[in-house]
């Protein structure tokens, strides 16, 4: 069986690359394709020294630092991949994998990050961020946008298999495309989140700061808290407001960006992980989960697929209802009083759940569904007869 796997682009070693180096794992021999490959060398490690077949954009002026530039161009880019002669394709979609063409005889499987979100329900967001509400450029920016959102729709069609990597993208997947959606969740490395059962009295909080991540609410939230003591570890364009939000609170502490090991370290000794973004899925608080450590989450978004909370047997955190300071302040003070009833052991169980072991297995059983389903006949086309002219007589 020849398998092909689809890459956006190739620039770090992130989150969706993650998932890319479990595909890999599960189809060693698979040939790689991506729009565009600028990776660095020193992130690699992960490809195994295969090559990596790219399009048209990897050619294009100014493409190593700026391809985004050409997103308009990369639905046909990845439309001029030739795969035929392969058995089996897997995309890992979140702008254009999804769009590359197969035939009848090939299963194509799509591993949704998420549907073009900047192209559907966080367009004005996307435009009011990049300061292109009005003018010239932000006219041909809509104008692309709703280019894209057609041809998104479109390619959907032309996939066999969807799979969500949460029950939140599946819903939507639903909306957007009108196609249902399978839920696998997106591997997690366990292994490098150790267990620890003893819990020190600190909340954390890990993110890049970004203002979707909303790291500012939880930071003025534990400021109207000075009995609790926070730790915010992580950088980003939006450190200053971090730092400025948190001014000179006595019980809360900016460290920025930390080497692993002693992220690892506070995130194993955390009273708490605090996490106040809307995520797809949120790999973060699996790993605070590997660690032993409740989550206190949003409850929208990946948080819902991740956390047990009281109302369920064996609980691993809180969800609060807002994005806001009042109702992070609500769930610290429901979690204190039952933080007891929730077990680090219990914690390090629900994470299991999330295991790379678990996201190849998956993948597996998912594509083979689809292979089978694509081997099986056609169904024969129904066949008309002409009325003789005796029926037809007995007909009148």
């Amino acid at each position: 069986m020849k398998v092909a796997i689809i890459h956006e682009w190739l620039e770090s070693y992130a989150g969706s690359e993650r998932v890319l180096e479990q595909l890999i794992a599960a189809w060693p021999e698979a040939d790689l394709f991506a729009v565009c490959d600028f990776l660095p060398e020193a992130q690699r490690h992960f490809l195994g020294g295969r090559p990596v077949r790219t399009s048209f954009i990897q050619r294009l002026p100014f493409a190593k630092k700026r391809f985004r530039w050409y997103l308009g161009l990369m639905p046909m880019a990845v439309e001029q991949f030739d795969l035929a002669g392969y058995d089996l394709v897997i995309s890992s979609h979140h702008a254009v994998a999804k769009g590359v063409i197969t035939g009848p005889d090939q299963a194509h499987v799509s591993y949704v990050h998420s549907p073009m979100r900047y192209a559907w329900d966080m367009q004005a967001q996307y435009l009011r961020q990049a300061g292109m509400e009005r003018g010239l450029r932000g006219a041909y920016t809509r104008w692309l946008l709703h280019r894209l959102r057609l041809w998104d729709r479109s390619s959907a069609a032309g996939v066999d298999t969807i799979v969500a990597n949460s029950r939140y993208i599946a819903d939507r997947i639903r909306k957007v495309w009108r196609r249902e959606a399978q839920v696998v969740h997106p591997p997690v490395d366990l292994a490098g989140f150790p267990f620890q059962a003893e819990k020190g009295g600190d909340f954390v909080v890990v993110s890049r700061f970004v203002p979707y991540k909303r790291v500012d609410l939880v930071v003025q939230a534990f400021r109207g808290m000075p009995q609790h003591r926070l730790l915010v570890v992580g950088d980003g364009p939006e450190a200053a407001s971090v730092r400025a939000a948190a001014g000179d609170a006595p019980n809360i502490s900016v460290l920025g960006a930390l080497p692993q090991a002693e992220l690892v370290a506070l995130m194993q000794k955390a009273r708490a992980f605090v996490f106040a973004a809307e995520e797809d899925f949120g790999i973060a608080m699996v790993e605070a989960q590997a660690c032993g450590t409740p989550v206190i989450a949003f409850g929208r978004g990946g948080a819902r697929d991740i956390v047990r909370t009281p109302d369920m047997a064996r609980p691993t955190g809180m969800l609060f209802a807002e994005q806001s300071a009042a109702s992070i302040q609500a769930a610290v003070g429901a979690f204190t009083a039952l933080s007891p009833g929730i077990a680090p052991e219990d914690c390090r169980l629900n994470a299991q759940r999330f295991d790379r072991r678990h996201f190849r297995d998956a993948m597996l059983a998912v594509a083979e569904a689809a292979m089978a389903r694509q081997e099986q006949p056609a169904a024969a086309p129904q066949r008309w007869a002409t009325p003789s002219v005796t029926e037809t007589a007995e007909a009148a």
